[in-house]
């Protein structure tokens, strides 16, 4: 099988650790079938999309929406070489699963409108599937509505046009959609667990989520929150869709 690539951007080593760890897991992958790319570290090697089965983007404290004099060399380079390489996933329709970071990136590249009015505080929330997603192949085995992790300082408020609205939230309608057939994009994250979500917030407890102060009530209120055992699932059916 021809490996998935994960563009990764934590700065944290063990953030980055973890997340590369969970997105293996959940996919069902070895993590010999797993390539990680992190941008955050400068790196912006040449990919030859005939080298791999898909596309996975993990998220980000980097923010899409910002104005580019906000955002560090670092972020600015990292996303000029992400569209470079979106205009050859995008004309190919290459498989691509872009979560939270991911949501941003893609919808910007196809013209969504990002920005902080869709903001959404940490912890769990209900995604409903539409119509739409209910007949997407890769949600399948879904029920139509399930719980999974978020926690935001901007979403979608306008969709790409040519998107496909799969799956809503209350507070950032757009959960998910895909462009064309192959391209897909998650405001939720696949990727979390409870334990996963815990360390990254413990982690990022200064940087603006929510009051540092907060910090045991927004654990508490993702440990004896409802349990999120299907959003993880997302990326195993994408992995078995895909993996060629």
């Amino acid at each position: 099988m021809k490996p998935f690539v994960l563009l990764a951007t934590r700065g944290d080593d063990v953030l980055a650790d973890e997340e590369f760890e969970a997105v293996a897991r959940f996919g069902g992958l070895a993590q010999s079938q797993l390539e990680r790319i992190r941008l955050e570290q400068g790196r912006f090697p040449e990919l030859d999309l005939d080298d791999y089965s898909g596309i996975i983007v993990g998220g980000s404290p980097f923010n899409s929406s910002d104005p580019p004099e906000e955002k560090s060399s670092v972020q600015r380079r990292a996303e000029t070489w992400i569209s470079a390489l979106l205009d050859e996933v995008v004309a190919r329709d290459f498989p691509f699963l872009g979560a939270c970071y991911g949501v941003g990136t893609l919808g910007i590249h196809q013209g969504a409108v990002v920005d902080r009015t869709r903001h959404e505080e940490v912890g769990p929330i209900t995604v409903t599937l539409t119509d739409e997603g209910v007949a997407d192949p890769l949600l399948a085995d879904f029920p139509r509505e399930f719980s999974a992790y978020v926690g935001h300082k901007e979403g979608t408020r306008v969709l790409p046009p040519n998107a496909v609205l799969l799956a809503e939230g209350s507070v950032c309608q757009v959960q998910m959609y895909r462009i064309k057939n192959n391209l897909y994009a998650t405001q939720f994250h696949p990727e979390l667990d409870v334990a996963g979500l815990v360390s990254r917030i413990r982690v990022y407890k200064d940087l603006g989520y929510f009051r540092p102060d907060e910090l045991d009530t927004v654990i508490e209120r993702i440990t004896d929150g409802p349990v999120v055992d299907q959003a993880p699932k997302l990326l195993r059916a994408f992995v078995e869709r895909y993996a060629r």
